[in-house]
């Protein structure tokens, strides 16, 4: 059965999705949250969504090896740049089931959405 944050995102020409952050909020704890920004971004300004891993990009392809390819998994960066590359990295490596944070933090601070901050 496919997960409602995955119906509902945005199909992406490169073969993840795209979700809008109110509809993350609904399901964040539903879904795997990756976070590829490095690691004084994490802990920055803009802080990090709870439950959040922090995997930066240059080391996303080793750490996701270990996956599970058919997980919902939602990508997160500062403005949904990097998480993108990240998304078509992973849909390279056979994953089903990958969405980007639209916008990123910046989008999920602008609708003023809980972060964690140090």
């Amino acid at each position: 059965m496919t997960h409602p944050l995955f119906r509902n995102a945005v199909t992406h020409q490169d073969g993840f999705r795209d979700v809008d952050p109110m509809l993350l909020l609904e399901h964040k704890r539903e879904v795997r949250l990756i976070d590829v920004r490095e690691p004084h971004e994490y802990v920055g300004e803009l802080g990090h969504i709870e439950g959040a891993e922090l995997v930066p990009l240059a080391t996303i392809a080793s750490a996701a090896s270990s996956w599970e390819r058919e997980k919902d998994i939602v990508m997160i960066c500062r403005s949904g740049a990097r998480s993108a590359q990240a998304s078509r990295n992973l849909v390279a490596m056979g994953f089903t089931r990958v969405m980007n944070l639209r916008g990123g933090m910046l989008a999920w601070n602008q609708a003023k959405l809980p972060i964690v901050q140090p």
